[in-house]
């Protein structure tokens, strides 16, 4: 995250000592990304992070793959997927490659019991249904629906949901999460051609700090297995900390669009980048205004990536029959666009109510076992007049 935080209590330099007014020292760690060689986080905490008393089990959690090589466009009903109490059962991977998982959960209570920590992959949450409080060590994040979450790996975190009918779509990502390169300045800053600005993010705030001894589950996902471990101190007990690495919030509904005479290709709804993937918020907006302009999107060739599109609300006028939480793949290798009447249906058409979230993949995506429980087995045909 290009934009320096800090909360709490901190001493005036780094790696000196730092008193504890109860006695003892507070203890330094630096959560780095890269190697040392990108955004880091320096926190001081009231106990050793290392005190890992008991590995309880290991389970794997890896995804169950149906279709190794893809070529067929697929339509997967993402509200199909059951409701699950716990959190983490709840997520269920849809599509994966080396790069990353994309998935979907339907959490219908609050992470409490345990304590979650990704050490392979930054989460992004979308906040599809539901609202209440990411709660992490570095300070809690209130979310609502059409927040995205970003999660850098290695933070220890928990959920608290006000409701129980909650959907979210998730990517964990093998390669940090940025916003785009085009967006910002040599330094850093989000320049004016943005479609947002650093006001639009949501920072941790409210550090909880706790000074508690006892028995701590935190489950780790490490290589597609859960290690449950036992933390002889409770894992919030950071009293200050500034970096650049950490959790942070933006909605979607704060994505300001692009707009053109004719229709301008889907970079420009660009949100956030890693080296293998995109993401793209598609939002309500004015349509092209040239006389006689097609807003429909032209057809086109996927031929360096995978597009996966999260639609989400609003009125998706590119398809036929689209509904909320539907997930259509469309792979590389292989042309797609509009529906058959579509691109006509657009024609003088002044704006769109749309919503929703294209993840591009550059390396092709693999379908797993719980994608094609909710697949509609005829999506590909859809374009046949």
């Amino acid at each position: 995250m290009p934009i320096y935080h800090k909360l709490g209590n901190l001493p005036p330099k780094r790696h000196v000592v730092f008193n504890n007014p109860k006695g003892g020292f507070y203890y330094e760690q630096l959560f780095g990304t890269e190697g040392f060689n990108s955004h880091s986080t320096l926190m001081y905490e009231i106990h050793r992070p290392t005190q890992v008393k008991e590995i309880i089990k290991s389970y794997s959690v890896a995804p169950k793959i149906a279709i190794e090589k893809n070529i067929k466009s697929l339509l997967l009903s993402g509200f199909d997927v059951a409701p699950t109490d716990d959190f983490l059962d709840s997520r269920k991977a849809m599509l994966v490659n080396g790069d990353c998982i994309v998935g979907l959960a339907a959490p219908r209570k609050s992470l409490r019991e345990y304590f979650y920590k990704n050490a392979d992959a930054d989460e992004m949450i979308f906040i599809h249904k539901g609202k209440g409080k990411l709660r992490t060590f570095l300070g809690n994040i209130p979310f609502e629906y059409g927040d995205y979450l970003i999660i850098p790996r290695g933070m220890i975190y928990q959920i608290d949901f006000e409701t129980s009918d909650n959907r979210l779509f998730y990517v964990e990502s093998f390669a940090p999460f940025h916003t785009p390169k085009r967006y910002k300045s040599s330094s850093g800053q989000l320049l004016e051609h943005s479609p947002f600005c650093e006001r639009d993010f949501k920072l941790p705030t409210e550090l909880e700090t706790y000074d508690e001894k006892g028995d701590f589950l935190i489950k780790v996902k490490k290589e597609g297995m859960i290690h449950e471990m036992v933390y002889a101190t409770h894992p919030f007990d950071v009293v200050g900390w500034d970096g650049y690495n950490f959790p942070y919030g933006f909605s979607i509904h704060n994505f300001e669009p692009i707009t053109g005479r004719v229709h301008l290709p889907p970079p420009i709804h660009q949100t956030f980048e890693t080296s293998t993937f995109v993401v793209c918020s598609f939002v309500p907006r004015m349509y092209d205004y040239h006389p006689q302009a097609v807003p429909a999107p032209y057809n086109h060739s996927n031929v360096d990536s995978d597009e996966v599109l999260y639609y989400v609300d609003g009125d998706f006028m590119s398809r036929n029959n689209i509904k909320q939480g539907h997930i259509p793949l469309h792979p590389k290798g292989i042309p797609h666009g509009p529906a058959p009447g579509a691109m006509e249906r657009s024609i003088g058409q002044k704006d769109t109510q749309e919503l929703a979230v294209m993840v591009d993949t550059f390396r092709p995506l693999m379908v797993t076992e719980e994608a094609m429980k909710i697949d509609d087995g005829k999506y590909y045909k859809s374009w046949v007049e």
